[in-house]
């Protein structure tokens, strides 16, 4: 059997071409269908599943906050457990100021010139220490004990690598002078004085810190006790007349 194709090629061109649109065309369709089956299946969950969430959700903090509030002295447990969180914090950063009575104890000089404090003050906002106190050989003994204090410098380590000893003492300035009679109605001169100190001496950071004067060196962190020789009452304003 002969078959003869009358169809012309463009004829065939053509019908391939429209079968190809109409399978295109339908794709799109089936798609835009999917797709808009996602947006409202997506926006039903944003608008209706968040919403029911967002209330259980909101219903528990309820139920919890009830819970906490029936808890006696709430307050008071938190405000401790939130100090003691800082205990730590606080402990590395606070300032060693025992080292105050190691480098009094050891920039007091001996012999004739010695000097007894009566008041020390110490300033940590302004780096300044104050100190008040007395020597029966006057203006000699002021002049020593300052130059001594000049000379004294701070050696340290930290992390557990030594650093150059520093100068603690500068800016050393005379505030008071005065005469006063000591316990056996001798003359004693009464002073005071103020000098700035290096931040190191008083960091936790500074570690074996030893204190070195002229004439005698403390290690600090570790000595036993400061004598009580180096305290004394202020001496008496001498009576007018004398």
């Amino acid at each position: 059997m002969i078959e003869i194709n009358l169809v012309p090629d463009v004829k065939l061109e053509l019908l391939r071409v429209r079968r190809n649109r109409t399978a295109v065309v339908s794709a799109s369709i089936l798609i835009s269908l999917i797709s808009g089956g996602i947006v409202v299946l997506l926006a039903l969950y944003v608008f209706a599943g968040q919403t029911l969430a967002g209330r259980s959700l909101d219903g528990t903090i309820d139920e919890q906050s009830k819970k906490l509030s029936s808890v006696e002295d709430l307050s008071e447990m938190l405000t401790i457990q939130s100090q003691l969180t800082q205990l730590s914090a606080t402990h590395d950063n606070k300032t060693v100021t025992s080292r105050l009575f190691d480098l009094i104890s050891t920039t007091i000089p001996e012999g004739k010139n010695k000097i007894a404090v009566s008041n020390i003050d110490l300033n940590i906002q302004d780096s300044v220490i104050t100190i008040e106190g007395q020597a029966e050989n006057g203006y000699e003994a002021l002049e020593v004990y300052k130059k001594t204090l000049a000379a004294t410098k701070f050696s340290y380590s930290v992390e557990n690598e030594k650093q150059d000893p520093i100068l603690i003492a500068s800016d050393i300035q005379d505030l008071d002078r005065s005469f006063g009679d000591g316990e056996r109605g001798q003359s004693i001169l009464r002073f005071s004085l103020s000098f700035a100190y290096v931040p190191e001496l008083f960091a936790p950071t500074s570690q074996k810190g030893i204190i070195i004067s002229p004439n005698k060196q403390n290690a600090t962190d570790s000595a036993k006790g400061v004598p009580k020789s180096i305290f004394t009452d202020s001496a008496k304003p001498l009576e007018e007349g004398l």
